[in-house]
């Protein structure tokens, strides 16, 4: 029975993923006509689009807090590659992410024609990426980064790296920090984490084969970025969403 229900998921994914195909395709075609701007279509489709990959996910996703009704620099804690469809099906957004996922088979080029921008660490580019951030988010536009710069077991937070919030310093816009917290029988989620040598195929094998987890989406209170110190400011965000991944460890240590 289990491995039915996975196969069924499996399908359902793969059904949602030519979907995801299709609209890519439909974008490669409208950005080769010149003289129009197609990034708002562009964000919507993407939205429509990462909720239904959400949906074919195995996880109930409870969201606490409210949506920000104005631009915004997005900053969350990351555990997994799930993150991104979770948190762009709340509002349209532009992702910032790593180099490296623009050369995942389907995935990579699916996330280009969302939109997002890819960044390579230490490739000295961080002015010109901070730049294009700025552009955006003065132009109305959401924006999600991941300032720990790599994904964890959820369990705890790496250090936030200031650089990514000069964006929204420079562009005046607030900061929404956002925490996750992956769950399974009231506790921390062990399958949910994309970390070390895991490739995609293999998670998601390991994530169908079993019971639906829960994600929790804390949206916390917006934190002004008017004449503050992007360290300071990334310090900030990290405290808050200290505040709610850590209360995961003190509840399993309390029950033990």
């Amino acid at each position: 029975m289990r491995s039915l229900r996975a196969g069924v998921r499996a399908a359902r994914l793969l059904l949602v993923l030519a979907l995801g195909v299709a609209l890519a395709g439909l974008m490669s075609v409208l950005e080769r006509l010149p003289g129009r701007d197609w990034m708002p279509l562009r964000q919507r489709l993407t939205r429509w689009f990462l909720a239904r990959l959400t949906a074919a996910l195995p996880f109930e996703v409870k969201v606490y807090g409210d949506r920000p009704e104005r631009p915004m620099l997005w900053v969350s804690n990351h555990v997994s590659w799930v993150d991104i469809p979770l948190l762009g099906a709340l509002l349209p957004l532009t992702f910032l992410s790593k180099a490296e996922v623009r050369q995942w088979p389907l995935a990579g080029w699916l996330a280009e024609k969302a939109g997002t921008l890819f960044i390579r660490r230490g490739s000295g580019d961080a002015r010109m990426i901070n730049e294009q951030l700025a552009s955006q988010l003065s132009r109305g536009r959401s924006l999600l980064v991941f300032p720990e710069g790599t994904t964890t077991d959820g369990k705890g937070l790496r250090t936030f790296h200031g650089r990514l919030m000069a964006s929204a310093i420079e562009a005046g816009v607030p900061v929404q920090p956002v925490a996750l917290r992956y769950r399974r029988n009231e506790r921390p989620c062990e399958l949910a984490p994309f970390i070390g040598d895991d490739d995609l195929l293999s998670h998601l094998r390991r994530l169908f084969s079993h019971d639906r987890g829960v994600v929790e989406v804390h949206l916390l209170p917006a934190l002004s970025s008017a004449h503050r110190d992007r360290s300071l400011l990334a310090q900030q965000a990290r405290n808050a969403i200290h505040a709610v991944v850590c209360e995961v460890q003190e509840d399993v240590a309390i029950a033990a």
